[in-house]
């Protein structure tokens, strides 16, 4: 959909700077996501590296689009202009109606931490609070919870908390609250969860949902269920990850069942339990999750890439992209397509008219063994059985584009968003979105001099 956007053919760069307004908080000149290199590299390159602004896969979401006020309000990474590895987590939002974005409101300055797991998630409560969830990294690093003052205002934020999660994934479930999956470094990188009650405004008692060494997990939530896959880590070692779990809760987080609807008793402590949905250990097989959705009819639909090892280069291949559905009674999975980099991030949308659609950097970028690529478009009409690749989105690109992410009930305007850089050595980083259609890819400003300003619709290879 391109109700407004001009013609994307122009040979000109569409960036008009419009001011309006007084910032109240503290605010930053401009849209800068922070870089970062985790250290741990072969010949290939870096396991990943690059431009990290909405990392990780496991902080979810990023995005949220309130029709209440037109507005997609977004998180990321940021940093400052002169310590570009210095990480400030950021709010901010896109206006339908105007077609602007304001300069972003730093929520919380995380004091010389450098390391994108430490990225905000965001939810929108329904009297329009903003919840903006800052990641800790274990007991050194602590995690915050911070809400908004007032319905769809980033300029005033109180902060709720201060304790230990990493990785949050907030669901908020309409008249009830919060259902707050989350990671915490007990045994390994261990799954706990806990609630938010709204008409009490108190919190929950933490309890651990899974402990089998550790694992990565993904959650979603429509009509009062809350669904979440994860893998597992042998050993508590996190480069062996593999097996596919899924639990399901339909009561507020107060009881976990299976897909088939058997109540568990949590944590799950067996890898080969009964939430078990396939064993690719068994396999040789390493599990990257990437994005969790609903079908038509409420059944879980999950996106993730396997591997046959966790560094860069060949020795992985083939990495597929692939897709778990459970229908009829039973998982069924299929092949979207091969990816460069274990790390290559994208979103799986799925549309009332029963479109299936994957916005992932599924194509060799110009760093070509490093994190993310070029991002395209795929759709599929048969419920994910077969995938046809539709568009290029980027092209030519001078770095790396990764981790896509679909914002919660996402405007067909501002339908995915993620971050550009090089993997391969420091460098600048952009953040640009993509409209419903793909017929365009916006930039945000990364220099402002105004309060408010237009992203720069990006004509076609011109990506520099």
């Amino acid at each position: 959909m391109n109700r407004f956007w001009p013609y994307l053919g122009t040979t000109l760069y569409i960036c008009l700077f419009v001011g309006i307004g007084n910032a109240e908080v503290r605010k930053v000149d401009g849209y800068r996501p922070i870089w970062f290199d985790l250290g741990q590299a072969n010949e290939y390159g870096s396991k990943y590296s690059g431009g990290l602004g909405t990392y990780t896969a496991k902080h979810r979401p990023l995005a949220v689009y309130a029709p209440e006020v037109n507005k997609t309000f977004f998180v990321y990474g940021g940093t400052t202009q002169a310590d570009k590895r210095h990480l400030l987590a950021m709010v901010s939002y896109f206006d339908h109606e105007t077609h602007l974005v304001p300069k972003p409101t730093v929520v919380h300055d995380k004091k010389g931490v450098t390391d994108p797991h430490d990225n905000p998630s965001i939810a929108i409560d329904e009297r329009g609070h903003i919840w903006i969830f800052v990641s800790g990294r274990a007991k050194n690093r602590m995690g915050y919870k911070y809400r908004s003052r007032n319905p769809f205002d980033i300029n005033d934020f109180e902060q709720l908390s201060e304790e230990e999660f990493t990785y949050p994934q907030p669901v908020w479930i309409r008249a009830a609250g919060f259902v707050l999956p989350f990671t915490q470094y007990t045994h390994g990188r261990e799954l706990y969860w806990n609630t938010y009650d709204a008409k009490n405004d108190s919190w929950s008692e933490v309890r651990k949902l899974a402990g089998m060494g550790g694992h990565y997990q993904m959650t979603s939530g429509r009509h009062g269920k809350v669904i979440t896959a994860f893998n597992m880590h042998p050993g508590g070692i996190v480069d062996q990850r593999t097996n596919l779990y899924f639990l399901q809760t339909a009561d507020f987080g107060q009881t976990w069942q299976t897909i088939q609807g058997e109540t568990i008793s949590p944590p799950l402590t067996d890898p080969n339990g009964k939430a078990l949905i396939r064993d690719y250990r068994s396999e040789k097989r390493l599990v990257y999750l990437k994005d969790i959705n609903f079908d038509a009819d409420d059944n879980p639909v999950l996106l993730y890439i396997t591997g046959g090892y966790h560094q860069a280069g060949p020795g992985s291949d083939p990495r597929i992209w692939t897709i778990a559905h459970w229908s009829g009674g039973q998982w069924n999975f299929y092949e979207v397509t091969h990816s460069t980099a274990n790390y290559d991030m994208g979103s799986l949308y799925i549309e009332l008219d029963g479109t299936w659609r994957i916005i992932a950097p599924t194509e060799p970028g110009p760093q070509y063994n490093g994190t993310g690529g070029e991002v395209a478009m795929w759709i599929s009409s048969n419920q994910g059985v077969s995938w046809k690749k539709i568009k290029n989105l980027t092209h030519r690109s001078q770095r790396n584009h990764g981790y896509v992410r679909r914002p919660e009930n996402a405007h067909p305007d501002f339908y995915g968003f993620w971050a550009d850089g090089n993997p391969d050595r420091f460098s600048i980083s952009y953040l640009y979105f993509t409209n419903q259609s793909g017929s365009g890819v916006w930039r945000l400003p990364y220099e402002m001099s105004d309060e408010f300003a237009q992203p720069c619709l990006i004509p076609p290879n011109s990506l520099k």
